[in-house]
């Protein structure tokens, strides 16, 4: 089927009550995995690529695989920009067929984060696309860019951030981190409480890699209705890929690491989308 949008499908879980996996891809075998994994469990996806990404394989590129690969799964697919870092590259992804896109402002001042976040609201909503913005800082590395300590997300300044917007869903800092957890993180269940209560719109847990399966169902209880996850996926594939080199050195051929990276990141998703609830409700 056609690529959805990802409005269409996190409205959706926030009625019901589960979150929908958001998956990040770096190349065609991972894209594939994901998409076979969605197929199998009869679940709703969004597949994401971020600044770096995009990049190294270009939006037209990835837009043309995905595109291909939702219309012969069946599955409702959204394709997603993830941590768009300029209003350009967020209106370039727009055109290249991305369903769904998000504008990063987080590393700005509050007013700022507003005025670049509307200007991405105002020609995506144009055109129907919905957007994700975030507040607050989720520590750790995202694509290059460093954020060396939390800064949660405060629950008033969320309504007037979605308020003053109009963003379709909003990622929130309550303790996660982007990369590989160097401890237990501890999560502000309290605050993400408050938060949904301040905010109509879903929202959306980032650094979700590395989580308990039980803190992440605790998060969804609590009003996530879309999880990232990227650095678990990148390291099933590239684990996979050693592995193989490992046991049979002389490999030269692509396909025989790349097939069985494809079948490690396809286990990782299944796993998450049960976790996620979103299984069966594709």
């Amino acid at each position: 089927m056609p690529l959805v949008t990802s409005e269409s499908l996190l409205l959706d879980a926030q009625r019901n009550g589960y979150a929908v996996g958001a998956f990040n891809v770096e190349n065609m075998e991972m894209a594939q995995a994901v998409i076979s994994a969605a197929k199998e469990e009869h679940s709703p996806v969004i597949i994401q690529t971020t600044p770096s990404t995009t990049k190294y394989g270009t939006l037209p590129v990835y837009s043309a695989l995905i595109t291909c690969l939702a219309e012969q799964a069946g599955i409702p697919v959204a394709l997603h920009l993830d941590h768009g870092d300029s209003f350009e590259l967020a209106v370039q992804a727009i055109r290249e067929g991305y369903t769904s896109v998000m504008i990063d402002g987080s590393h700005l001042g509050f007013e700022e984060n507003i005025e670049l976040t509307k200007s991405v609201v105002r020609v995506a909503y144009a055109i129907r696309i919905p957007v994700e913005a975030e507040l607050g800082k989720v520590r750790g590395k995202e694509d290059g860019r460093q954020a060396d300590k939390d800064e949660y997300t405060r629950p008033e300044q969320a309504r007037e951030f979605v308020e003053r917007t109009g963003v379709s869903s909003l990622a929130v800092s309550i303790g996660t981190a982007h990369g590989v957890y160097s401890g237990i993180p501890k999560l502000d269940i309290v605050r993400l409480t408050k938060i949904q209560r301040e905010v109509a719109v879903p929202l959306v847990l980032h650094g979700a890699s590395g989580l308990k399966d039980q803190d992440i169902q605790n998060c969804i209880s609590h009003g996530i209705c879309k999880v990232n996850f990227a650095t678990e996926l990148r390291i099933a594939y590239s684990n996979a890929a050693k592995n193989t080199f490992n046991k049979t050195p002389d490999v030269f051929d692509p396909k025989k690491y790349g097939t069985v990276g494809r079948e490690e990141v396809k286990a990782q998703v299944k796993s998450r989308m049960r976790v996620c609830g979103c299984c069966g409700k594709g």
